[in-house]
């Protein structure tokens, strides 16, 4: 039964301009594996802003994991084709929702980590050694792996590489919202982490990286403006792994949607406009919640945020309570 209503209460207080989204189903080989099965969840669908902040592992800090646990351990053999299912809220897909996966403004990359552990039921994520196995930035039209998900109804789907150890392991899918990414802390990290079980493969051991560790406030895929024509983007975070030695990205399988990536540096970003951001004559009335966007040239939303936060210019497009 998909009733949350905890959720559904914190969900209710969100309009469409500041949407969230959840990792929470996987398939396996076109196979459901169920309905928060295997997955670390968080009750709350706000985003993690601080990339040096253990929360950027697998969430589950500031944003509680919804009890219980599941204490699932998926089975994915090495070479399997897995899909990553993503939505507003915990209760799945809603179609009524415009939000659902997530809003259309949320545009960004999605990527996909994982990390081999003794006990993929543990808790303790810290100090665990992570490599990329999938990414899907911006393509030459400025559409972005967001837009695929969105476009495939929230999943997103690569491939478990045949190459690597058998054993337990986590894998950490992660989106990341670059709508008010102009200044630092503005880039809006979405995560979630499934346990998994990988069977046979071979022995290879990839280079890793750390979280937290992997990312900068002032990488160019993290502090930018995408409210600008750009020629490129440079997708967050090392190089996908491949067994083959390459370090090219990894081809998105998502059978609707075409696969597009861009890892060849980002231009510089211009420097944002300073212009003040326009608001409505007669706001509406209401209060923003944290994270909630206050302002911005189309925005006709309330302006004032709910105490103690205030509204933060981001661009002359997105302005934020913080």
């Amino acid at each position: 039964m998909r009733s949350f209503a905890s959720l559904a209460a914190i969900s209710a207080l969100a309009s469409p301009a500041f949407a969230h989204t959840i990792f929470q189903e996987l398939y396996v080989n076109g196979v459901d594996q169920g309905h928060l099965t295997g997955i670390r969840v968080p009750d709350y669908d706000g985003p993690i802003m601080d990339v040096t902040s253990n929360d950027i592992i697998c969430n589950g800090g500031i944003n509680p994991y919804h009890q219980p646990i599941s204490q699932a351990v998926i089975p994915v053999p090495a070479g399997a084709s897995v899909t990553a299912e993503w939505h507003h809220t915990l209760a799945g897909a809603d179609p009524s929702d415009p939000a659902d996966p997530v809003d259309p403004s949320h545009k960004g990359p999605v990527m996909a980590y994982l990390a081999k552990v003794n006990n993929a039921t543990d808790l303790t994520v810290t100090g665990l050694k992570w490599f990329k196995i999938w990414e899907d930035g911006m393509d030459s039209n400025q559409v972005w792996g967001v837009d695929r998900m969105i476009a495939n109804k929230g999943k997103v789907t690569f491939s478990i590489p045949q190459c690597i150890e058998a054993g337990q392991y986590l894998l950490r899918v992660e989106m990341i919202a670059l709508h008010g990414a102009s200044s630092y802390p503005g880039a809006q990290f979405y995560m979630e982490c499934a346990q998994l079980q990988i069977t046979g493969g071979g022995s290879t051991q990839p280079a890793t990286v750390s979280f937290p560790g992997a990312y900068s406030g002032t990488d160019p895929g993290i502090k930018i403006n995408i409210y600008q024509t750009l020629s490129s983007y440079t997708i967050p975070g090392p190089s996908v792994f491949s067994c083959d030695g390459s370090s090219a990205p990894a081809p998105s399988s998502s059978p609707s949607v075409p696969p597009a990536h861009s890892t060849t540096p980002v231009s510089t970003p211009s420097t944002p406009s300073t212009t003040p951001v326009s608001t409505p004559t007669n706001p509406p009335s209401g209060s923003v919640p944290h994270y909630g966007q206050c302002g911005g040239l189309t925005y006709t939303g309330p302006t004032a945020c709910a105490a103690p936060y205030s509204c933060v210019v981001s661009n002359e497009y997105y302005s934020q309570c913080l």
